[in-house]
């Protein structure tokens, strides 16, 4: 899901307009400069919605999107037909948590140029997001009717597919977006995970692809390595999982199968201690190092570690099972 996500850049404007056709060349200014100039040009033009416009993507660029959006509902109460204005108040808007502010900013977007197809992509995604599928891939239809190879609806179609159970035309669009963008490392990885959830040796060639493409995905990495875990080919996936912490020797995840390994496969439990711990020490919370721990524990006879472990697991989650059956077994 995190590479469903479509990447929102804001561009800094290089240039801004004035109320009186004057430009200011903010080129060679920082950010904090390029406002301050911003904030001298709204004073002497309060009523120019360019500016309140070019302040907003600055402000966007800093990750300030309440302020952001302040400036935006200022620019479109001065002039209300600029679509660039209601697509960053969208961006704005969705980046502040605020889907459905997003959604109708996006749809007066749509009014205003119903035929660009960034606006549908968009309206796609934030419907995605808000599990509305029948209404997302109404919008990503409509870019795919005049645009049939667009990359981008392509790929969240697929993940729709997927969402919705039809892995069939999941694979079906993926395979097309491989065909047609050979160097897209996401598309080889969502089809290696779709086919790693049944075991087929293509998950395999998909993700091999994926990490060929983009060496340190650590994503693609997991994904394969647990592919090999599920396939009890122990020494593929213990290899990949210490290429993914050389990649990041923080990964919880690499560090919680190394351990899991040692304990179930090797009968190590003192080196599954220990990986445990390193996963814990990268996130606390993470709860199944916390109960594989207190296993590994309990094995070693240190019942007091593995009571203190399972109690740590119930003041994350109190109603969880398994540490609550590990207590009464001590």
């Amino acid at each position: 899901m995190k590479r469903l996500t479509i990447i929102l850049i804001v561009l800094v404007s290089l240039v801004v307009p004035t109320a009186c056709h004057h430009k200011v060349d903010m080129s060679k200014l920082d950010p904090d400069d390029a406002l301050q100039q911003l904030d001298i040009q709204i004073h002497r033009h309060p009523k120019d919605a360019s500016l309140y416009y070019a302040r907003a993507e600055i402000l966007m660029s800093q990750s300030k999107a309440n302020e952001a959006i302040a400036d935006l509902n200022m620019a479109v109460s001065l002039d209300d037909s600029q679509t660039k204005y209601y697509m960053l108040l969208a961006d704005a808007q969705f980046a502040n948590g605020n889907v459905e502010q997003s959604y109708k900013a996006l749809s007066r977007a749509n009014e205003l140029d119903p035929d660009n197809k960034d606006i549908y992509l968009k309206m796609g995604e934030i419907t995605f997001y808000s599990r509305d599928y029948d209404r997302s891939l109404d919008h990503l239809n409509a870019v795919t009717k005049t645009d049939p190879d667009n990359r981008t609806a392509l790929f969240m179609k697929s993940f729709i597919y997927k969402e919705k159970g039809d892995t069939a035309n999941a694979v079906l669009l993926l395979r097309k977006v491989c065909d047609l963008y050979p160097d897209y490392a996401p598309a080889y990885e969502e089809l290696g995970v779709l086919y790693a959830t049944r075991l087929n040796p293509l998950a395999a060639d998909y993700l091999n692809t994926a990490i060929t493409l983009e060496p340190t995905n650590t994503n693609a990495l997991y994904a394969l390595a647990m592919y090999h875990q599920e396939r009890e080919e122990m020494q593929a996936a213990e290899e990949l999982y210490v290429k993914m912490l050389d990649i990041d020797d923080r990964n919880p995840n690499a560090w919680h199968n190394r351990g899991y390994i040692e304990m179930m496969y090797y009968d190590d439990y003192e080196h599954a201690v220990e990986y445990f711990t390193r996963a814990l020490d990268a996130d606390p919370s993470y709860i199944e190092a916390l109960l594989n721990r207190a296993l590994a524990f309990k094995l070693i006879g240190d019942k007091s570690r593995a009571r203190a472990d399972y109690e740590a697991a119930l003041a994350i989650d109190p109603h969880c099972q398994p540490a609550i059956d590990g207590l009464k077994r001590i």
